[in-house]
């Protein structure tokens, strides 16, 4: 397809990388020379200096021809200005990146008169993903397969606990519930383990699992359940009155501390559910005060990423269950590795994906047959999910005695309403969906490709 993408920021980047890599033709807009500069040097891609609601800057990205216009500027003026122009340019489909709360429902009633295809709110969708993170307080992250049946979850090898020093098989033979290792991150290095894999202690394992299993999964490992009934925030950010809504309503009780007297004045109007405390959250005398020790659940949601650093590594030392800490800048995750600060969220990946998930549905419409893409250990893994469809080979053919290319593995089968971990007796029928996971550096835009004889 042909894409348009206003901004280079840190989205716009993300969209232009994963998008160049799957054979769409991109067309980035941005009006900052320094990031353009920067951008060529790791971009094979069209690039034009400008601003991206101009008619004659979108004239020259050929925006009357392009399949989809991108908006992911900071302003969000300038991205719905973008998709109104570029649909009355005849661009087929446009998607704006809006941040206000205020124009949400503007843009719900005026969504066909503005020609957007879809908005995408990173507040929303990061708090939509730190809730669903907290009901199952034991998976640093859980992406969903197969409309919700299927789950690949990401568990942490504690020092001593079962999953430490075991081998994939053994595994196998002591849980109660079927699962599949698909995935294991150790250090910087990521693996598409066998049976003889040994998984050590702090290595990070995605497992692919039924959702109707993982609590039996949490327990046969020995991970104590716990729902979360406490809650302390930290910062009173838009993604953190979109949580605290989200938490009251469920029954939570939440704490939620904001430095700023006037923001702490609305969130306490906003959120009458909630505990809305007028203090520095990041002082540890006040934190210790308002019994941080004692909640289930501390996430962190200041604008600083330095901040919420250090008070998640505060509260992981106090021994709170589960730290949830927000980052923008992506590389203090490898940076803080092993410090024990396991969950980090960040909004503009969270955002990118979101957006990637849209462009895939587009092409499924259109025949392809990708259904959706995560992205696993940092990005050096992906799991996609593909349908069988009446060009896949290999159909009724057993899995044992199919080849596949170095470093792919079948996670998951969905047929009909169920969804089948795959073994050597199990085939691939016309109508499944199947999940498979492979490095990232091996493009895969079709399930035929993942079998051994493509490359002969």
């Amino acid at each position: 397809m042909k894409i348009v993408i206003v901004g280079g920021g840190k989205v716009g980047f993300t969209l232009a990388t994963q998008l160049t890599r799957e054979g769409h033709d991109i067309v980035l807009i941005e009006n900052n020379r320094e990031k353009i500069a920067r951008m060529s040097g790791l971009l094979d891609i069209k690039m034009l200096y400008g601003n991206g609601a101009s008619l004659g800057v979108l004239r020259e990205a050929d925006t009357h021809h392009s399949d989809l216009l991108i908006a992911a500027t900071h302003q969000d003026e300038i991205n719905m200005m973008c998709c109104i122009v570029a649909r009355k340019m005849g661009c087929k489909n446009t998607i704006a990146r809006i941040r206000d709360a205020a124009y949400l429902e503007q843009m719900y009633l005026l969504k066909n008169e503005l020609g957007l295809s879809m908005t995408i709110t990173p507040e929303q969708i990061t708090a939509r993903e730190i809730f669903r993170l907290m009901q199952i307080p034991g998976f640093l992250k859980r992406d969903t397969f197969a409309k919700g049946r299927v789950e690949i979850v990401e568990l942490v090898a504690k020092p001593g606990g079962l999953l430490d020093g075991i081998s994939l098989v053994e595994l196998s033979r002591k849980l109660k519930v079927k699962v599949l290792v698909c995935a294991v991150q150790r250090g910087e290095d990521a693996y598409i383990p066998d049976g003889s894999f040994v998984v050590r202690q702090g290595d990070k394992i995605y497992v692919t699992a039924p959702s109707t299993d993982l609590a039996a999964l949490m327990d046969d490992l020995g991970i104590k359940q716990h729902r979360v009934r406490d809650a302390m925030l930290i910062g009173g950010s838009r993604i953190a009155a979109y949580l605290t809504r989200m938490l009251v309503k469920s029954g939570v009780r939440v704490k939620l501390l904001e430095l700023d007297a006037r923001r702490a004045e609305a969130l306490a109007e906003y959120l009458p559910g909630a505990t809305i405390i007028h203090a520095d959250g990041t002082d540890q005398n006040i934190l210790r005060e308002e019994n941080i020790e004692r909640m289930d659940s501390v996430v962190t949601l200041t604008n600083m990423d330095e901040e919420n650093l250090v008070v998640s590594l505060f509260a992981n030392k106090l021994g709170v269950s589960q730290v949830i800490t927000k980052l923008n800048r992506t590389e203090y995750t490898e940076l803080f590795a092993g410090s024990g600060l396991d969950c980090i969220i960040s909004p503009k990946q969270l955002c990118a994906q979101a957006i990637i998930r849209y462009v895939r549905a587009m092409q499924n419409r259109d025949g392809s047959s990708v259904l959706a893409v995560h992205h696993l250990v940092d990005g050096k893994v992906e799991a996609m999910e593909f349908n069988v469809t009446e060009s896949t080979r290999n159909r009724g053919i057993p899995l044992k005695d199919i080849q596949l290319k170095p470093n792919v593995l079948l996670a998951s089968i969905g047929r009909m309403n169920r969804s089948i971990l795959p073994g050597g007796n199990d085939t691939m029928e016309l109508g499944d969906s199947i999940v498979v996971v492979t490095v990232s550096d091996r493009v895969l835009l079709d399930l035929n490709d993942i079998f051994a004889e493509e490359e002969r």
